[in-house]
Formats: structure tokens, sequence, C-alpha cells
């Protein structure tokens, strides 16, 4: 089970997003076309600056998905606006709720 955007991996997933900092109202928009295929869109309101809009995406998906902030990290593209997010759990779990974002 597995959508374009993200992928299971043994211990979490790994989610293709697209940020939009410096957004007006956060949240997520739900899917964006990318460089290299389809990413979830996050837009936050913090700024591109000393990763307060990594942090803050981050936090957001792994709110969106019922974890810890912490389980949510930059694995790939932390000074670009499509990124890689790594978000450690049980992937089956974190399979289903990433299917009902979209």
């Amino acid at each position: 089970m597995t959508a374009a955007w993200w992928r299971a991996e043994a211990a979490g997933v790994a989610v293709r997003v697209k940020v939009q900092p410096r957004a007006r109202r956060a949240g997520l928009l739900g899917l964006a076309p990318g460089a290299d295929g389809p990413r979830l869109k996050l837009a936050v309101t913090e700024a591109p600056e000393d990763g307060r809009a990594n942090r803050a995406v981050c936090a957001a998906l792994a709110r969106a998905l019922g974890v810890a902030p912490s389980a949510a990290e930059v694995a790939q593209g932390a000074a670009a606006r499509e990124k890689l997010i790594f978000v450690a759990g049980d992937p089956t779990a974190l399979a289903s709720r990433l299917e009902t974002l979209a």
C-alpha cells in the first residue's frame, strides 16, 4: 500500500511535501504537483530562516498523523521547498492516516 507521494519504510514512512512558508494560514492543502511527482502541500506561517519553517512542517505533519513532533524529521531538502519528511512509527498505521490526508 503506497502512493506516489509517500512510501512505507521499515521504521516509519517517508512523505514528499511541498512547503509554502510565510503563509497567512497554516494547514494541509491537499496534493500539489512537484518536479518529480505529486507531493502533499503544507502551508506554515513561519519564515524559512534558522530552520523555523522546517520545524513547523515537521510539527504540522506529526500533528496530522497523530504522532509526537519529535517523530518527524527532514530527511532531504532542508533548504528547498520540496522536501522528504521521515515520520517514525508503525508504517501500517501511518499509511492509513496518510491516505485520509489527501
